[in-house]
């Protein structure tokens, strides 16, 4: 399996958290990067530097104005009198703005608001650079999925809770959807998305809520108490032409591993129903029970499992890393994971 990873990704290094009302430590640090590239070398797996991600690709997501705010909030952010050092909104547009007609701000502060969906997505100097490497990344893994091979895609910052024009949750740019979307111009007429991070895909959901051609299937921890909160129930289906092509697997705090791989089980069906040609995967490590914010208790068995299970569907996949920010054990869980894909 070839495996592709961009030095980009140590640029990013944001440093504001806000939880339960205290600034704390990001969790989202580039030691991440350096346990996963640990665990892939300890398999002989020496990841590639993809090409640099095309305008166009990114396009196939996320709107140019998006890209742009990306790209050159951070200099414009500086340039504000007692700026701090990361781009951090501080209100964003309410359900009733928005119904009343808000159109996207000129102010940077603003826009800082309308294109974030929360506080957990700093921007940083290093932020934009980072993130069109990961995008690179998912590119690359999908070109090898088009080619009916599977590929693992070291993506950081992760990208699934981020919209076509909104980030959130440690996300900037959707690696998942630019990979269904590098898929489909490859000539994939069904792509499905199986997300066993513990959060739910919301970004990806959204992306694809109205398209017929794309099956999301999302594992995850519960969010009536549980990050993003709002989505990620078992009703919401799809919209328009893409109803019936969402499915949610909400579980139960501390479910561990049976009911995970009970579900997963679940969306594997689907899939094979739904009859894709390729696969995106969203890789979370942050079901684990050691995770700082362990919410699903999956043990390390548990993904090796998973991925054996995945690998079987006999899809082309590309694999995409999430979450997961228990840094002393990421290497060792993307090991046991792709030795079970291995089989």
């Amino acid at each position: 399996m070839k495996s592709f990873a961009d030095p980009a990704q140590a640029l990013h290094a944001p440093r504001f958290f806000l939880q339960r009302g205290q600034l704390r430590a990001n969790f989202e640090v580039p030691g991440r990067a350096a346990s996963l590239l640990a665990g892939l070398r300890r398999l002989g797996l020496d990841p590639a530097t993809p090409p640099p991600a095309s305008r166009a690709a990114l396009e196939a997501v996320h709107p140019a104005a998006y890209l742009d705010f990306l790209r050159d909030s951070h200099a414009e952010w500086q340039a504000l009198p007692n700026a701090g050092a990361e781009v951090v909104a501080n209100i964003h547009p309410s359900p009733e703005m928005l119904a009343q007609g808000a159109p996207v701000p000129t102010g940077l502060v603003g826009r800082v608001g309308w294109y974030t969906a929360d506080t957990s997505c700093p921007i940083s100097a290093g932020t934009w650079e980072a993130s069109i490497g990961a995008a690179a990344c998912a590119i690359a893994a999908a070109g090898e999925a088009s080619a009916g091979r599977s590929a693992y895609a070291l993506c950081r910052p992760p990208g699934h809770h981020t919209y076509a024009a909104r980030a959130g949750g440690h996300c900037y740019l959707n690696n998942a959807a630019i990979a269904v979307e590098t898929l489909k111009r490859a000539g994939a007429a069904r792509v499905a998305v199986l997300d066993i991070d513990s959060h739910h895909g919301n970004g990806t959901q959204g992306i694809f809520w109205d398209s017929p051609s794309v099956l999301t299937v999302s594992v995850h921890g519960d969010p009536s108490g549980y990050y993003p909160w709002y989505v990620g129930h078992a009703g919401e289906r799809g919209g328009g032409l893409g109803i019936g092509c969402n499915l949610n697997l909400p579980l139960a705090q501390g479910s561990g591993d049976a009911p995970w791989l009970a579900a997963i089980g679940t969306g594997l069906t689907a899939i094979q129903n739904f009859g894709a040609d390729a696969l995106v995967v969203s890789l979370g490590f942050d079901a684990s029970e050691h995770e700082p914010l362990n919410f699903l208790s999956v043990t390390a068995d548990g993904f090796a499992e998973a991925g054996r299970m995945i690998s079987g569907a006999g899809l082309p996949a590309a694999i995409i890393q999430e979450g997961g920010y228990n840094v002393d054990l990421l290497g060792t869980l993307l090991e046991r994971f792709l030795t079970g894909w291995g089989g």
